[in-house]
């Protein structure tokens, strides 16, 4: 997109923010080539060649001016979906866009998985975008402090948000961490006065962002006319200039025209009047900065006219080349859920344990196991609401430090600084943004949830951004965080908030590694592969067994992995097999052994299942092969629990092998209640599951 043009370079650079008569006819350019992209495809749309369009259109000037603040390539950019300018200016060709368009195998930003406008360009750091609105922002903050960690000097990172997305949790979150530690993030809210068609006097209080965030230490906060290019261009240098010197943060609130629909499944005209449509349609940047160019003498009418033909002569023939570029194919759907550089299912993490010193619980191994590899591995950050021995370091001289809830993280910030064992604000979906900002620059961050209880503030993070990241970038980014939860009933007094379980909403997450240890051992070596695999793993860990007598184990070893997929025979049997995992496997082998002296002719095998996605078919397989009969058992409730899959899928793939039906134990379909009477009722009891052992084996 490179220009030349005759007029006075050195002039035109004193009087427009310090920009020659190229650079402004560039900006013109860009502009021009982005309302042009939108019209083409809007077209394409109406001739159904693809398949939805958004635009971008009325937001090009403050996004060109964005972009040309922006070092393309170093700084960082998490754009949402009308930055079709900013991207350009980036370096994203027309050609490329209209890949995305198409849906073409070989568009860079998803390869054809994503919708249209959904930018992502690894060449240039724009960091692959999703449709949930504010998810961005919580990112953004931790791919700044990345920056920090990795000592990247006056690396900043733009994110970018319409004015409703100012209305979700993740940008409260997003300005508050940013200032905490004064990050080099720079906020553009890009207001168009309509989210979709709710009005931003509907939407924000006062109808202004700008007023709402004053009161944030250390923030730049400046509102510019965001279809006033020079004066965009000027905010956007200063807001930039202020983050690369570590001031902080900076946020600029352009204000901005939507002359077109919210998207082509949207029609403004039954919600705006003519009167306002016609006002923003007077302010139109693409219409008015080539005026202006013209007044000021940077270009004349002739050389305007063959700029804009050379433009719709690139848009045109990128058009025709992107249309017969090929689809992904259907065998493809698969690739790039998981990486391809790590299996952690795989041999190589399978390891012989080589045993040292006394006995030691499963929190003590956790914390352990945490220690070894923070110090084998300096790109591991340990965060999350407590987990620091004191945010307050002057204090750790006169106290011992808390080190987690449940002590699972003490020690580490003494050992290893505050820069990599640190607390957060109590903002769940901020905790894994930020874990997802940081591992898609390539550190390794272990984010802890406190109680799996209060995990569902950051469902919208897991789900739609962590476990989908790879797949819908393509494989041009990923963010393999670690996220340990705490997690389970039996312990007296947790009550609804403090005690449940749900693991099977994560199980059903494609792209998410799920597993749940029930020994000190299994703990220690399958932390240890998850902190070396290139997955995002969510880490739970029983409370229950956090110290039990039985389930401790020696230290095996600073290389001990164990693959994810691999159950463990905990007992070998020849009547009944019961398939279980976390706290259920202990209860399971008591009520077997009480089966057993009830009647010595019979022996029951326990799977402790140990990972539950992947899950171990085979090992599941070969027991119900030899017992006939299966038992599937789950501290979750019944209905709907993870049980019922493996249930189904043995009467459907071994119902030739059944004697007997498939049977499943669970928690009763309510909450777990507070008093231990009560408690005990809901969650399964061993004499439950003796019951239920007693009913298959007799059938």
């Amino acid at each position: 997109m490179a220009t030349s043009t005759t007029t006075q370079e050195s002039q035109s650079a004193g009087r427009f923010e310090g920009l020659g008569a190229e650079e402004l006819v560039r900006a013109f350019r860009l502009m021009h080539t982005a309302r042009r992209l939108d019209d083409r495809e809007v077209t394409l749309k109406r001739q159904n060649k693809i398949f939805f369009q958004i635009s971008g259109a009325g937001h090009e000037a403050v996004e060109v001016a964005a972009g040309m603040v922006l070092r393309s390539g170093q700084d960082w950019a998490y754009p949402y979906y009308r930055d079709r300018a900013l991207c350009l200016t980036l370096g994203v060709t027309p050609y490329e866009m209209l890949l995305a368009a198409v849906g073409a195998e070989a568009d860079p930003a998803s390869g054809g998985r994503q919708m249209p406008s959904h930018w992502g360009h690894k060449r240039y750091n724009v960091v692959s975008s999703s449709s949930p609105t504010g998810t961005q922002y919580v990112q953004a903050v931790g791919c700044a402090q990345a920056s920090r960690y990795q000592r990247r000097d006056n690396e900043i990172t733009l994110v970018c948000g319409g004015e409703g997305s100012t209305s979700e949790g993740e940008f409260w979150e997003a300005l508050n961490a940013a200032c905490l530690d004064s990050l080099p993030v720079l906020f553009l809210i890009e207001d168009n006065g309509y989210a979709i068609s709710v009005p931003i006097e509907r939407q924000t209080a006062g109808a202004n962002i700008s007023s709402l965030v004053a009161g944030f230490p250390g923030l730049f906060r400046e509102e510019v006319d965001g279809t006033d290019f020079l004066a965009s261009y000027r905010t956007m240098k200063a807001a930039a200039a202020y983050c690369r010197q570590g001031q902080g943060p900076a946020l600029v609130h352009a204000h901005v025209i939507r002359p077109y629909s919210h998207s082509l499944s949207d029609d403004e005209r039954l919600y705006k009047t003519p009167a306002e449509r016609q006002a923003e349609a007077e302010r139109d940047p693409v219409l008015l900065f080539p005026k202006f160019l013209i007044d000021q003498g940077i270009i004349d009418r002739h050389r305007l006219q063959l700029i804009v033909h050379e433009i719709d002569e690139e848009v045109h023939q990128a058009t025709q080349q992107a249309l017969v570029q090929p689809p992904p194919v259907p065998s493809s759907a698969g690739v790039h859920l998981y990486s391809e550089k790590v299996d952690p299912t795989s041999h190589q993490f399978e390891a012989e344990p080589h045993f040292r010193g006394d006995p030691m619980t499963m929190v003590d191994l956790v914390n352990a196991t945490l220690r070894e590899e923070m110090r084998r591995n300096s790109g591991i950050l340990v965060f999350g609401e407590d987990v620091a021995d004191s945010s307050r370091e002057k204090s750790l001289a006169e106290v011992k430090g808390k080190g987690g809830v449940f002590k699972a993280t003490a020690g580490l910030q003494i050992e290893f600084g505050s820069e990599r064992s640190f607390n957060t604000p109590l903002a769940e979906a901020a905790i894994v943004g930020r874990a997802i900002g940081m591992a898609t620059r390539g550190l390794k961050p272990v984010a802890e949830i406190q109680f799996f209880d209060y995990i569902w503030p950051a469902m919208m993070q897991i789900r739609d951004e962590l476990a989908t990241m790879r797949w819908r970038s393509n494989g041009n980014f990923s963010c393999p965080a670690v996220i340990r939860v705490p997690i389970g009933g039996y312990l007296n007094g947790g009550a609804i908030y403090h005690s449940q379980c749900g693991e099977v909403t994560f199980t059903h997450i494609p792209g998410l590694r799920v597993v749940m240890p029930s020994t000190a051992l299994d703990a220690c070596g399958l932390l240890r592969t998850a902190l070396r695999s290139d997955d995002p793993v969510l880490f739970l860990e029983h409370k229950r067994l956090y110290r039990e007598p039985y389930n401790r184990s020696q230290h095996p070893g600073e290389d001990f992995t164990i693959p994810f997929g691999r159950a463990r025979i905990i007992k070998p049997g020849q009547s009944l097999s019961v398939i279980t995992y976390g706290a259920l496997v202990q209860k399971a082998l008591l009520a077997a052994t009480q089966i057993e002296r009830r009647n010595p002719r019979v022996s029951v095998e326990i799977i402790d299942l140990r990972s539950l996605a992947p899950y171990d078919w085979e090992a599941i397989r070969v027991s119900v092969e030899k017992t006939s009969r299966a038992l599937v058992a789950h501290e979750d409730t019944v209905s709907w629990g993870y049980g019922a899959e493996i249930a189904a899928r043995i009467g459907d793939e071994l119902f030739g092998k059944l004697d007997a039906p498939v049977r499943r134990v669970g928690a009763l379909d309510t909450w777990v209640g507070y008093h231990p009477q009560l408690e005990a009722a809901i969650l399964p009891q061993t004499e439950k599951l003796a019951d239920e052992m007693d009913r298959l084996l007799g059938y």
